[in-house]
């Protein structure tokens, strides 16, 4: 079944957007994955039933015609696809409640929530879509999410056996692996991606180039509050192996406006807090509350500035 709709969502691509090199990496990444078997298993076992409707709110819920059997057997499933990293989601009377509250972040974001009417986005590390649903809840045409991991493909998917709406798609390819003709997009979203590039300036290129015009870049990274210069973590930061780069904030305003970007503005900044990012059931690992020290949250274990996050909006001119 992974395989299959994967297919279907390449298929849904329009006609100018579809790749046969493209189409074979993202096949490829699903077939030689080692944990893509127990995936397909949990996802064939979901049932056959009727959406009754559903709604791309805060949490992205699907009503389904069912009982009590129907959510014991959804939710063995569901939790075979572990970690959910966001959401949150409602399949029937299941509540997917993953370690991000993205509908946190998405609030912060209601500035340019009517720019997205009636706009085709590209959402670059775009993880299972829950963005996208917000995205079409706001009115864009099409989302088209790009995220390399393809666990996340597989729990697009677990929403996407009932809804199939091409209107949201997730394909597992990164965005050096789109072709060319992955361009003319009215809006680019590029959010927590940025600090886990090794060549940023490389990264916020790329992004213009899929821009049309006067499109405009919504990019979301942590950042080192309002400091200039930037951060180089070494080994770890909270955790993470894969945090290269950290820029004050004035400093990522100067890394998209040297990329060709132009009106810059910053929609604003926080910092992560626990009751955004959490361990859950249905993601069981170290979460934020591991990764901080214990005597001073305002830094991390590693004796580092605590994460904080700064959303940016830029145009193409």
């Amino acid at each position: 079944m992974l395989e299959a709709l994967l297919k279907w969502q390449l298929q849904a691509l329009p006609a100018e957007l579809r790749c046969a090199r493209m189409m074979n990496a993202a096949l490829d990444r699903i077939r030689t994955h080692g944990d893509a078997p127990r995936w397909d298993a949990a996802l064939q076992v979901l049932p056959e039933v009727c959406v009754e409707r559903f709604d791309f709110g805060d949490c992205v819920a699907i009503e389904l015609d069912g009982g009590a059997a129907l959510n014991t057997v959804l939710k063995e499933a569901l939790l075979q696809l572990k970690p959910w990293r966001k959401g949150p989601f409602r399949l029937g009377d299941v509540h997917v409640d993953a370690e991000w509250r993205s509908d946190c972040k998405w609030r912060r974001l209601s500035p340019i929530y009517a720019r997205l009417k009636g706009a085709r986005i590209l959402d670059v590390g775009c993880g299972n879509g829950y963005y996208g649903w917000r995205m079409i809840e706001c009115g864009a045409a099409s989302v088209i999410g790009i995220d390399r991991n393809p666990l996340c493909l597989a729990q697009h998917v677990a929403m996407q056996r009932y809804l199939r709406d091409a209107r949201n798609l997730v394909l597992p390819v990164s965005l050096d692996e789109l072709p060319d003709a992955w361009a003319g997009f009215d809006l680019v979203f590029s959010m927590g991606v940025l600090s886990h590039s090794r060549a940023p300036a490389r990264h916020l290129s790329e992004l213009l180039a899929r821009l049309r015009t006067g499109g405009m870049l919504v990019i979301e990274s942590l950042v080192l509050g309002s400091q200039s210069g930037e951060l180089r973590p070494g080994e770890r930061y909270a955790r993470m192996r894969n945090v290269w780069r950290m820029p004050g904030a004035a400093q990522l305003r100067t890394w998209i406006e040297a990329a060709g970007f132009t009106q810059v503005e910053l929609l604003g900044s926080a910092r992560t807090c626990v009751s955004e990012q959490r361990r859950t059931d249905w993601m069981s690992f170290a979460s934020l509350a591991d990764s901080l020290n214990l005597s001073d949250s305002s830094r991390t274990l590693e004796g580092l500035p605590a994460p904080r996050r700064a959303i940016f909006t830029a145009k193409r001119p």
